[in-house]
């Protein structure tokens, strides 16, 4: 009997089994950070490239506008708003929670680019709103656009590759880099649209809005051509200097050919804004360059396919969803606008033929990664949903 009250004692006294904090996630915590890296959703981790899902609805829906297909056009423009109100509410948040993170991107060569995103974007949806008869909105949202780029335009530039802390720099280059350009030609669309509803501006009329927007729109689009050969020599002395595997080969090396779309896209709408001085005074050069960066980028596009078959196929890389496929919808849907205002103002129905058919294979590429989009969603929310039910 004293046998057995002392185990009953000991046992009594011993301690009740804690749960060991090793360093490891549970599987709550692990389904959360899976969905945190595939979707980017928390204020915490929120990528610096997320607006491109509103770049891409967008322009499909300005594509929509120009087949004549408004009830389409609508609808994706309605879903890239609240796509980017949802996105600008994330980042608002964590520019205010998590700033030691954010500052963290903008020193970071392969991220910080990716905030020029936000640009393209607003910029984007001021396109669609001025297509839409929405003068005054699409002018509030065009100076949202035009003074983040001239922000992020010198703070990326400066933070990422003199201030970052990487070593070599030249490792660091990826094809977001050439989301730069694209900022920089979305604010010229913008500006050489808006211009198309103002008078035209006399050369002795002094200093009004509509002259303004001429000067501006020339601008970025100078700059948008000279950032997109630095760009070009950075990947190009990358490809040289260091190896590109099949893993880095991803799908925002597409936005390589959509920062000659969008400058096409650009250039033709300053042809089509001809009446202005400044517009005129370029009219030969833009036109010239607009018609060999055309063809350039549909070049691009065949060797773009070989480059994601050889990484997909030859070297079996998993083709799952990632906010990063919307890097390659957003230039397949600018292509296709590219095409049909430049064959519009070259006067080359062929040309303007192959944007209004390219169109039906962006809309596709968009339909897929959409649909994988929600169903990545809701796989993730189903298997967390499961492990709360597991973990109870």
């Amino acid at each position: 009997m004293p046998k057995l009250l002392t185990v009953f004692k000991m046992r009594r006294m011993s301690p009740i089994p804690q749960k060991v904090d090793n360093g490891e996630m549970s599987n709550g915590q692990t389904n959360l950070a899976h969905l945190q890296t595939r979707w980017g959703l928390s204020p915490g981790t929120v990528t610096p490239g997320c607006f491109a899902s509103v770049m891409a609805t967008g322009i499909m829906s300005v594509g929509a506008h120009l087949k004549g297909l408004t009830a389409l056009s609508t609808i994706l423009f309605w879903l890239a708003v609240v796509l980017y109100v949802f996105f600008l509410s994330l980042v608002i948040w964590r520019a205010c929670v998590h700033n030691e993170e954010l500052r963290a991107d903008l020193h970071n060569p392969s991220k910080a680019f990716g905030f020029f995103t936000f640009v393209a974007a607003t910029n984007v949806l001021a396109t669609a709103l001025e297509g839409q008869a929405h003068f005054r909105v699409a002018l509030v949202v065009f100076s949202v656009g035009l003074i983040a780029w001239l922000i992020l335009g010198y703070l990326i530039p400066f933070s990422a590759v003199l201030g970052s802390s990487k070593s070599p720099i030249l490792t660091q280059v990826n094809g977001t880099w050439f989301v730069c350009v694209v900022a920089a030609q979305s604010v010229a669309v913008a500006a050489s649209g808006l211009m198309a509803h103002l008078p035209a501006p006399e050369a002795a009329s002094g200093v009004n809005l509509s002259s303004a927007l001429a000067v501006i729109a020339v601008i970025a689009w100078s700059v948008g051509i000279g950032l997109y050969l630095l760009c070009a020599a950075f990947v190009g002395m990358r490809a040289l200097l260091h190896r590109i595997g099949p893993e880095d080969l991803d799908a925002p090396y597409w936005v390589m050919m959509g920062a000659l779309a969008i400058s096409v896209v650009a250039g033709s709408k300053i042809l089509e804004g001809g009446t202005s001085p400044i517009f005129s005074a370029t009219t030969v050069i833009v036109a010239g360059a607009s018609a060999i960066l055309w063809a350039i980028s549909t070049w691009l596009i065949p060797a773009l396919v070989i480059a994601g078959l050889w990484r997909h196929f030859r070297h079996r890389i998993p083709l799952g969803y990632s906010s990063g496929l919307w890097s390659m919808v957003f230039p397949l849907g600018m292509y296709s606008v590219a095409s049909t205002n430049v064959g519009k103002v070259d006067g080359v129905p062929i040309i303007s033929w192959i944007g209004a058919q390219w169109y039906w294979i962006a809309l596709t590429v968009w339909a897929i990664v959409f649909a994988a989009m929600v169903w990545s969603f809701v796989k993730s929310m189903s298997v967390r949903g499961s492990s709360g039910v597991a973990a109870g």
